[in-house]
């Protein structure tokens, strides 16, 4: 079964529970909560010491009695109480009696496209915990293409990719429903850890993923596929000392480096196209791809995609809220009806 638009509007928040960012949408408010997906838990007491930014800069810099937790993976819960436990400290006390106070407290949230049933249940009881009494779940793909204003409605195709931390989520849609689609285990996280790993081989330089953020930014001016400045310095802890030490990186390497998980992401287009009817991919060679999602940003990757698949490739306005963005339109019904095929609950 579907849940209808009508469903959706007598929502009254919404929740996009994302391995980077949780982002919470009250309706009539509008974008209420934007932090970080990370808590940070004392194991001696089980007291939640932080979450959001706060437990963000705490990563990798804790004594052992303290731990950092991400509580969701590839847009999936998979810790409830503790993804419950942040919210509520997100939220707040305050916006979560004004939820309250509302008769029969309905939820919707977004889950990845091939999301199983387990995966549905773990969202639908993360909310329910927050006081919902019932939650509408939305397909991530189709939130995004109206967050971001793809005509999604019309007999035509749109191609959207909805680049994440955990994952890369590719989808052709037509009629307010999604025609072919294909989730890839590549996202930023990935392309983080390709760097890493090529600072711990070749350079014998270990570093946190966090701190890769210098490399990106100097292949920003020229992108991935050309040559941009030749070096860059990076600061690390040596693997046989142990002790802090500096080194230039050669920019060629990381963006070979990068390369690699990227190809993963080209290989998920092609799959994608390749389901769709001729008549569909007929109107993407005009329209190309609409790229949303924190990972969107990273530079040069749209100009890779336009070399790969000589189409268009357009990155939406403010990428990263565009999940949530489509949700709150759903709630406040500002969308033609003809949209939407999403999951219910």
């Amino acid at each position: 079964m579907t849940a209808s638009l009508e469903q959706l509007r007598r929502c009254h928040f919404a929740v996009d529970l994302g391995a980077a960012r949780t982002r919470v949408y009250v309706k009539g408010a509008g974008l209420v909560i934007d932090q970080p997906s990370t808590a940070a838990v004392n194991t001696r007491t089980g007291a939640l010491m932080a979450v959001g930014e706060l437990a963000e800069k705490m990563t990798g810099r804790t004594p052992d009695y303290i731990r950092v937790v991400r509580p969701v993976s590839g847009g999936t819960v998979v810790d409830i109480e503790m993804a419950q436990r942040m919210l509520r400290q997100l939220i707040g006390d305050k916006m979560r009696r004004t939820l309250r106070r509302r008769p029969r407290l309905r939820a919707a949230a977004c889950v990845p496209h091939d999301a199983d049933p387990l995966a549905q249940r773990a969202a639908i009881e993360t909310l329910v915990g927050l006081g919902a009494r019932r939650v509408e779940l939305v397909d991530t793909l189709l939130a995004a293409a109206v967050g971001c204003g793809l005509p999604v409605e019309q007999p035509e195709a749109t191609m959207i990719m909805v680049c994440g931390a955990a994952a890369t989520q590719v989808a052709v849609l037509s009629l307010g429903a999604i025609v072919a689609a294909e989730r890839v285990p590549v996202g930023g996280e990935a392309v983080d850890n390709a760097i890493v790993q090529l600072l711990r081989y070749q350079h014998e330089l270990v570093l946190p993923s966090q701190s890769v953020r210098p490399l990106q930014l100097a292949l920003h001016d020229n992108g991935l596929t050309s040559q941009g400045p030749e070096s860059t310095e990076i600061h690390g802890r040596d693997v046989a000392t142990g002790l802090a030490r500096c080194v230039r990186v050669d920019t060629a390497a990381v963006r070979q480096a990068i390369q690699t998980p990227l190809t993963a992401v080209l290989d998920g287009i092609g799959r994608t196209l390749r389901e769709c009817p001729p008549d569909l991919v007929a109107d993407l060679v005009d329209r190309g791809i609409m790229m949303v999602g924190g990972s969107a940003l990273l530079p040069g990757l749209d100009q890779m995609l336009r070399r790969a698949t000589g189409m268009p490739v357009h990155i939406a306005e403010r990428p990263e809220l565009c999940a949530v963005q489509g949700l709150g339109e759903m709630l406040e019904g500002r969308i033609a009806p003809i949209v939407l095929d999403p999951l219910r609950a």
